[in-house]
């Protein structure tokens, strides 16, 4: 079936299998492979994306379900190596170790500022509750958010 779909600003048209994931949309035909692949059962985070300015786990999405919709993913204005100020946050503060999960958690950082730009601690775990990191033990990644929170609001 055919869809049309607007990806990181940029309208596109995809012929997908009634079946397809969105994330393996995403990955496949944008080629666009920061958004990871899991769990496939919405457990994980690590393919959080943003659709129509929500926060979604995309492997459980179809791709006809986004036809007509707004996709970012975490490249989403960028060209790699090019990093926003939480990607850059990430780095500083050592908020990864294998960098699996990084690409959902900062879908998710990016969700949780723009809707409170002064989120708490607890706030902010409530934010990537739907991200699971097996390396890092989230201390850092806390710490990261929070860094980004802070030099937003000029602290």
């Amino acid at each position: 079936m055919l869809i049309s779909v607007e990806v990181n600003g940029e309208v596109v048209t995809w012929d997908v299998d009634p079946r397809e994931t969105l994330v393996d949309a995403i990955r496949e035909r944008a080629r666009l492979t920061g958004t990871h692949v899991g769990c496939r059962s919405a457990s994980c985070g690590a393919c959080t994306l943003s659709l129509d300015g929500l926060t979604v786990k995309s492997c459980c999405l179809l791709a006809a379900e986004a036809d007509g919709r707004t996709v970012r993913t975490v490249e989403d204005g960028r060209t790699p190596p090019e990093v926003d100020d939480i990607q850059e946050a990430f780095i500083a503060a050592q908020g990864m170790q294998c960098g699996y999960c990084t690409p959902g958690m900062v879908m998710s950082v990016r969700h949780l500022l723009a809707q409170n730009p002064d989120p708490s601690d607890d706030e902010i775990r409530r934010g990537l509750a739907g991200n699971l990191c097996r390396c890092t033990g989230y201390v850092n990644i806390l710490k990261a958010v929070r860094a980004v929170r802070d030099a937003r609001l000029g602290r």
